[in-house]
């Protein structure tokens, strides 16, 4: 690794940016630094290989955001996104900018297609707060890349896990689909992207099939020789509000032009492939 090493800032490196980070790592051609906001998680970076920097440190912030490839994942408040707060005024110094968003910000489709060019339409306070994260980066980076994200799964974040840890009903809603992602799918398609640094506006990135949760479920719970959960209908479940508002929205998300931007494939084109590569991987 040299100076002229490619530099990847991850802001609020979390479970999906830290695969990104390892992929980028395991090249042995990039470097990788990343927010901490105490010196504990500053050392937790550190075993990742990923270089901290404190985020009251200003100094470093402005040194890590030169030339380097932001990847901003913090996840958004009332007003907006903290990574905005944190480095917004650096961004111009960045070689590209990339915010990891969500597919909420198209709202309910009724089971129809949303596309990059689908109108923002959220039904979801979640939703609204994501807008307005696009909105600020935007407006200091007109070519930010607006990564667009469904329910991310993975290693110890699955339908595998809620079965094991005995979740008792599953909740089911005629005519529900949601899009996924396997987070090393996630990680594949930011990689893609950061090798197109030219690249700029929105881009879905997901699987190839929306499918209903109870089905994900089913096929978890299969995998593992359990019971399926009882199902449940959401007028009748006792479920918080939160929970409640994922199933207000339903639709079917395209990741085309991704794939005929970079050529980016899916590992784990559905739910299917994807527990089954995480439920062997823990049995190997």
């Amino acid at each position: 690794m040299t100076d002229q090493s490619p530099t990847l800032f991850l802001v609020g490196p979390g479970y999906s940016a830290s695969r990104l980070a390892a992929l980028c790592l395991d090249t042995g051609a990039w470097r990788v630094i990343g927010t901490a906001r105490s010196e504990d998680k500053a050392e937790a970076l550190r075993e990742k290989g990923i270089e901290p920097v404190l985020t009251d440190d200003r100094d470093g912030l402005s040194r890590a955001a030169k030339a380097s490839h932001w990847v901003i994942s913090t996840p958004p408040g009332d007003e907006g996104c903290p990574g905005f707060g944190l480095v917004g005024d650096f961004a111009q110094e960045a070689a590209s900018v990339t915010y990891l968003s969500t597919t909420g910000v198209y709202g309910d489709l009724d089971g129809g297609w949303a596309f990059e060019w689908s109108p923002v339409n959220p039904g979801t306070k979640r939703g609204e707060r994501r807008v307005l994260a696009e909105q600020q980066w935007l407006s200091v980076r007109r070519d930010t890349r607006l990564v667009r994200l469904p329910g991310i799964y993975g290693p110890g974040r699955s339908q595998l896990d809620r079965v094991r840890e005995g979740k008792e009903e599953q909740i089911v809603k005629p005519g529900q689909v949601f899009s996924r992602i396997h987070v090393d799918d996630l990680a594949n398609g930011l990689f893609a992207l950061l090798q197109h640094p030219g690249l700029s506006g929105a881009f879905n990135l997901c699987d190839e099939e929306a499918a209903p949760p109870q089905d994900v479920m089913a096929y978890a719970a299969d995998l593992l020789g359990m019971a399926m959960p009882v199902p449940v209908d959401l007028e009748t479940a006792d479920v918080s509000e939160m929970a409640r508002s994922f199933y207000s929205e339903c639709k079917r998300v395209s990741n085309a032009r991704l794939k005929a931007a970079t050529g980016w494939r899916p590992h784990y084109p559905t739910f299917r492939e994807g527990l089954s590569a995480i439920f062997k991987a823990e049995n190997n």
